[in-house]
């Protein structure tokens, strides 16, 4: 017998950004919301694509992600399992995917796997699950999830061990960019993260695949909120203010609305131009 699953209502949305300079952009973000009742589990799933194919890649990811997962042989029993055999099934069907260069492409992938009380984060890249807390009428964020940054403790001497470099590059106003992978012998391919899917240059330098779980049984007493969304919030909107902007609204929809034009408009304000905003 499976427990209800604790969340009781969601919602989601991804916004397509905007630059200026690119009037044809696509939305490269996607995004998962998939309900499956045989086991009471529900699954919330954001996808940061980039690169030129970006958008190919997470719009894969998108649209075949859950159906592997639940019909894994596992699903019931190992979710962990499940979600990385998944995962490592649909990244290898798109490096396959002549239609996709993933030479210098791919996606991030963050999300939240309820099954009655307990919640799963599975996390690649740097998109982010967090948990808004109330407790004693105060109001707290957890980080659920751990960006994976070239700089991370762990990742920087994997991707050094292979022969890959991290170094940030200095914009033309003298401050440092983040931190990126470049191969040892080459400046190629500067990505941001430390784990990816695709990204087939980047992989040969540390960049790796795998899924970071972390785990949790839910607390009805103080657990009300989780938030899964691509760095369209977080590069501007920290955790803690994630939570006390989203609090005050009646219910998910209004909250994912409050978030996007909040992370809009500080995108706006800070480097006239938005990225995809993607928020569960």
């Amino acid at each position: 017998l499976h427990l209800r699953c604790a969340v009781t209502e969601y919602s989601g949305v991804s916004k397509k950004g905007h630059a200026p300079y690119n009037p044809r952009k696509k939305n490269q973000d996607a995004l998962i919301m998939a309900d499956d009742p045989a086991t009471n589990t529900l699954i919330l799933c954001v996808l940061d694509g980039h690169g030129e194919h970006g958008d190919g890649v997470s719009a894969q990811f998108r649209d075949q992600l859950a159906m592997e997962m639940m019909s894994h042989p596992c699903w019931a029993t190992d979710i962990k399992k499940a979600a990385a055999d998944a995962i490592a099934k649909v990244e290898h069907q798109v490096i396959r995917n002549f239609r996709i260069d993933t030479e210098f492409s791919g996606t991030t992938l963050s999300m939240a796997i309820i099954r009655g009380n307990k919640l799963i984060g599975v996390n690649i890249g740097d998109s982010r699950v967090i948990l808004g807390l109330e407790e004693g009428g105060k109001l707290a964020a957890e980080e659920f999830t751990h960006d994976h940054k070239p700089d991370s403790p762990g990742e920087k001497e994997r991707i050094v061990a292979a022969g890959g470099r991290v170094f940030a590059v200095e914009y033309d106003d003298g401050i440092d960019g983040p931190p990126r992978v470049w191969l040892g012998h080459m400046d190629v391919p500067g990505l941001a993260m430390s784990r990816s899917l695709g990204d087939a240059v980047a992989h040969t330098a540390g960049v790796i695949s795998d899924p970071e779980f972390t785990e949790k049984e839910l607390d009805p007493s103080s657990d009300r909120v989780i938030v899964v969304a691509t760095d369209g919030l977080w590069e501007f909107v920290d955790n803690d203010e994630t939570i006390n902007l989203l609090f005050p609204t009646p219910g998910p929809a209004e909250a994912v609305d409050c978030l996007v034009k909040e992370a809009n408009a500080r995108w706006m304000q800070e480097e006239q131009v938005i990225d995809d905003t993607t928020i569960i």
